[in-house]
């Protein structure tokens, strides 16, 4: 038995409550046996059982729930730094898609790509955010849109699953566009989505979830919806990208699935975000996403206050969000969405879990759930995400174990 002292904050994030309501506790304690939280609370309050545990420092920092991180594109071949600058001279990203370049241009690379190269990218990044503090991550495929390469995308998530210690959730996400060898049959790559690759997907288990992504350069809502009905049908939870450069009523439709999640938002309708409160579906909010389009974030406010839970995430994809910073994405929600930091903190754990399904294991720091969390060189969540810098992580744990830990001579600067 283990028993994590010296905290200044901590964060327990439990899912009652509002979107700010983070549960925190001054000089706490969190007691795990193996792989689970056996007690939290204040250090005065704790049990006598627990006082022979082996004590762990986290030296008056600030503790929360293993960050998770719900809506990446983890497995890609190439980056696309020329759209970077492309952009900034003024074509907008269906401009860019609509010159063979955007998410087919990943998709050449990616096709590209071995099976074992992309895992060893995909590791690479996993192990830089669990530096970050981040413990789960949702990973989407779509950077394939055949049979041969989507199925490959989603074995690279089931090996790195296997090989651990970062928690993976794999989501199918063949409806990210239309291939161009498709582009003159529409139906006929729907028909391979609906007839062939969400039974097979479901059938091997690869996936738990199955995304579309709906806009005037994607799927239509009438296709989506038929595409996510195939994959609820299937035992895939539904799950979209709505409403990010056009008003195209993905959120009504999100709502209407009972989808877990519709993610990006910026241009959801009120009548969308009303549906979405009545249905309990997360909002995930990406505002790196929109510091690299240079768009208006998701208005958070409007959904926090409709009765709408939001998730913060990073979106990471080598065309418009090639980051995985999600400290830095909590930030961003703060500033350019107006969601206090304990808002954003809920957003990237019990919210970010429920987005992902997996709200019964992680994504709070409570008796019976996964001794994940994170140990950050702060006092608490406002000093946390007001001061940024490029890690503020101490510590990183999983299942119990120590994952990551900073060098020992990381914050022996003066702040």
């Amino acid at each position: 038995m283990k028993a994590l002292e010296n905290i200044a904050q901590l964060a327990t994030c439990r899912s009652e409550g509002g979107q700010g309501e983070i549960h925190a506790v001054a000089d706490g304690v969190v007691v795990w046996e193996g792989r689970d939280v056996v007690w939290v609370g204040a250090r005065r309050d704790m049990p006598a059982a627990y006082t022979a545990a082996e004590r762990i420092d986290a030296g008056g920092g600030l503790v929360t729930p293993g960050l998770v991180d719900c809506h990446t594109h983890l497995a890609f071949g190439g980056w696309r730094a020329d759209e970077f600058e492309q952009r900034i001279r003024g074509r907008s990203y269906l401009d860019i898609a609509g010159g063979g370049g955007g998410i087919m241009g990943t998709v050449r690379l990616t096709r590209a790509a071995t099976e074992d190269a992309l895992v060893e990218r995909a590791r690479g990044f996993l192990g830089e955010m669990l530096a970050l503090g981040v413990t789960t991550v949702e990973c989407k495929s779509g950077y394939g849109l055949d049979r041969e390469n989507e199925l490959k995308l989603l074995r690279v998530y089931r090996r790195l699953a296997e090989q651990g210690p970062t928690r993976i959730v794999a989501t199918f996400l063949g409806a990210h566009t239309v291939p161009p060898e498709y582009r003159n049959d529409r139906e006929a790559y729907l028909r391979l989505l609906l007839d062939d690759l969400i039974p097979e997907v479901a059938s091997a288990g690869l996936a738990e979830c199955c995304d579309v992504f709906v806009e005037d350069s994607a799927f239509s809502l009438e296709e989506a919806r038929r595409i996510l009905l195939a994959g609820r049908a299937a035992g895939l939870a539904p799950k979209l990208h709505a409403d990010q450069l056009t008003a195209g009523g993905g959120a009504e439709l999100a709502a209407e699935m009972g989808a877990l999640s519709a993610d990006h938002l910026e241009h959801a309708s009120a009548s969308g975000i009303n549906a979405m409160a009545r249905a309990g579906t997360v909002a995930v909010s990406l505002p790196l996403a929109s510091l690299y389009l240079a768009q208006p974030a998701m208005p958070a406010r409007r959904f926090i206050e409709a009765g709408v839970s939001v998730a913060v995430a990073t979106d990471f994809n080598p065309g418009s969000a090639p980051s995985f910073h999600l400290p830095l994405a909590l930030t961003l929600a703060c500033t350019l969405q107006r969601m206090t930091p304990a808002e954003a903190l809920k957003g990237a754990t019990a919210i970010a879990a429920r987005a992902v399904g997996r709200e019964d294991r992680v994504g709070s720091l409570e008796p019976g759930k996964a001794a994940d969390f994170a140990v950050f060189d702060a006092p608490d969540v406002n000093h946390w995400l007001y001061h940024h810098r490029a890690n503020a992580c101490r510590m990183t744990v999983v299942d119990g174990e120590i994952r990551w830990r900073a060098p020992a001579d990381a914050y022996a600067v003066p702040r």
